[in-house]
Formats: structure tokens, sequence, C-alpha cells
């Protein structure tokens, strides 16, 4: 049985840093809503599983790892919202936010 992209990686595995950690007022509150524990869903950004996003996106955030470009993770947290957390090139930054708020 096949395992889905990011389901098979080490809990523990750091694959890039992140930088200072910054949430947008309306991530912040649609967790709140959802019960959503910001910190799981950092550490699934930072273990290379990506959530939901288009197998080439997965594809170039691999890449964006081993180069240092920006990256990318979005994840489900309702039927109809999205979390997207980035991380900037420079690993500066990781930033939680809405789609919408981009």
């Amino acid at each position: 049985m096949c395992n889905p992209r990011g389901t098979n990686k080490n809990k523990s595995s750091r694959l890039f840093p992140l930088g200072q950690i910054v949430a947008t007022p309306g991530a912040l509150e649609a967790m709140d809503q959802y019960a959503i524990n910001a910190a799981d869903l950092i550490q699934r950004h930072q273990s290379g599983d990506w959530g939901n996003v288009p197998p080439g996106d997965a594809e170039e955030n691999d890449k964006s790892v081993a180069n240092g470009w920006r990256i990318l993770s979005s994840y489900t947290i309702s039927d109809d919202q999205n979390i997207w957390i980035i991380t900037e090139a420079d690993r500066s930054v990781t930033t939680l936010l809405l789609p919408e708020e981009y």
C-alpha cells in the first residue's frame, strides 16, 4: 500500500529553519474557530508534509528546500478554509495566513 505524500516522514525531521514565526489576524481567528494547533501545522510544514498543494508545487517545495527558495504549504482546516504557511527564501520568517490574505 502506498502512503500519501509526507505521511511516512519522520515527525521530528526539520528540513529547514523557520526564522521568526508570525500569523495574520485572519489565520489566528480561523485556527481559533476550528481549534487548530498552529504548532502541529508548522511541524508538518518543516518536516516536508506540504499538505494539499498540487504535485508540481510539492516538487517545487522539495527543490526549494535544497536550493534555499521560498516554501509554501497548504492545509485544509474546514470544508471551505485552508491555512497557508510560507517560509521565505532567506529563512528569516515563516508566515501563517489565509489564501485570501496573500
